[in-house]
């Protein structure tokens, strides 16, 4: 049995491109629905644990997929703003704690989530370096991040524009890395978080200048009275709060009409849950309420369902190509005739023949086998990533 190997094997490498396309087509056959099975298994752990651990969300009437999405997962989809009221409203009903969000921005590419440090006692969120952020302009980093751009507590992170051209003239914030948070293997490594006021820093509702009582610069002043100074649009405005300049940031307005993206509720018990979700089904409240776990839970059908297709498409695709490949062996075997009657003429039996072609077909099999584990391996370790690129 040993020689048939050692011949199987080496008439394998003497066809080094037929050999290589048979292992191709029987791995791909196998990885495929093993390594989607994987990607889904992780998509529904990342999805399932994180919302089920989020009682309700409050926010403006709409998608509640992508309120969920945009609060839970950081998702770019942005649902419609509501006010710093609603937080302030649920706070009021003593029914529930209220932790605002406010996820719109972008730092290179991650995600700024304006929050409160509630936020951290609620996800649990643990630092591995430095402190969590206590002054305006600072943030907090999430593990994928100061791994991927090299960051640590002290370096600077700058906020990026929404549009290439900001016609609002809102200017990029240049934030201090105040800490950098332990790994979660959730949404909170690829965030930036910083304070909401922060946030509204980079929108330009808070912001600081310089004194323009004390501009020299005429070309700044408008006009000027005895209780009022008005300035152009020239005025210099910063676009990094230090020590020096941190008295001069100020808000304009009523901070309570101040957007946010959604109110994570926290109900005290299932019973203050069943009331606050009642008061918010009136058809004209302006708000939503949304328990992410049923959300969730819709979307995870919807996805098996695509699953089950999928599925059935790769089942057929499978055996069709497994027909080709039989098709390919067979007309191999033709093609390879005069070898097989050389080797019967030489006293070699017609079980030594087929010996001989059994083992070229468990060669490819194990070789396709050994790419298959290392290929599920690859996709088993980065499926985190895999499932926050393709699904979140």
């Amino acid at each position: 049995m040993i020689n048939s190997f050692y011949i199987a094997w080496k008439y394998l490498l003497f066809s080094k491109a037929r050999s290589a396309i048979m292992v191709a087509c029987i791995t791909l056959i196998a990885v495929l629905p093993l390594a989607l099975e994987i990607i889904l298994d992780e998509s529904e752990h990342q999805l399932v644990e994180r919302a089920e651990h989020t009682p309700l969300l409050i926010g403006a009437k709409g998608s509640a997929l992508d309120l969920v999405m945009n609060s839970l997962y950081f998702a770019d989809e942005v649902p419609q703003p509501v006010t710093l009221a609603s937080a302030d409203e649920i706070t009021a009903t003593d029914l529930a704690f209220a932790i605002p969000l406010y996820v719109r921005f972008q730092a290179r590419g991650f995600p700024i989530v304006g929050t409160t440090l509630d936020y951290f006692d609620f996800r649990q969120l643990q630092l591995a370096a430095g402190t969590p952020f206590g002054l305006l302009g600072e943030c907090v980093i999430g593990a994928s991040v100061a791994r991927q751009l090299g960051l640590q507590p002290g370096d600077s992170l700058l906020s990026s524009p929404e549009t290439v051209f900001d016609l609002a003239g809102v200017y990029p914030l240049k934030m201090r890395v105040a800490g950098v948070l332990a790994p979660t293997h959730s949404a909170d490594d690829l965030a930036v978080l910083v304070d909401i006021k922060t946030a509204w820093v980079i929108e330009g509702l808070v912001h600081g200048h310089e004194d323009v009582a004390r501009s020299r610069d005429s070309s700044v002043i408008i006009e000027r009275t005895e209780s009022n100074v008005t300035a152009s649009a020239k005025l210099m405005q910063y676009t990094e709060i230090t020590a020096a300049n941190l008295e001069a940031f100020h808000l304009h307005g009523d901070p309570t009409g101040y957007p946010l993206t959604a109110v994570i509720a926290l109900p005290h018990d299932d019973k203050a849950a069943a009331i606050l979700r009642g008061r918010y089904q009136n058809t004209d409240s302006r708000y939503q309420i949304v328990p992410p776990a049923d959300v969730i839970d819709t979307l995870m059908t919807n996805i098996f369902r695509i699953r089950n297709v999928l599925d059935a498409v790769i089942l057929f695709v499978g055996l069709a190509t497994l027909m080709a490949l039989v098709l390919v062996f067979a007309l191999s075997l033709r093609l390879r005739q005069l070898e097989i009657d050389t080797i019967f003429k030489l006293g070699c039996s017609r079980l030594t023949i087929a010996q001989l072609l059994g083992a070229e077909i468990v060669i490819i099999a194990a070789f396709s086998a050994v790419l298959c584990l290392l290929i599920l391996g690859v996709v088993s370790h980065y499926a985190q990533q895999l499932v926050r690129t393709l699904f979140i």
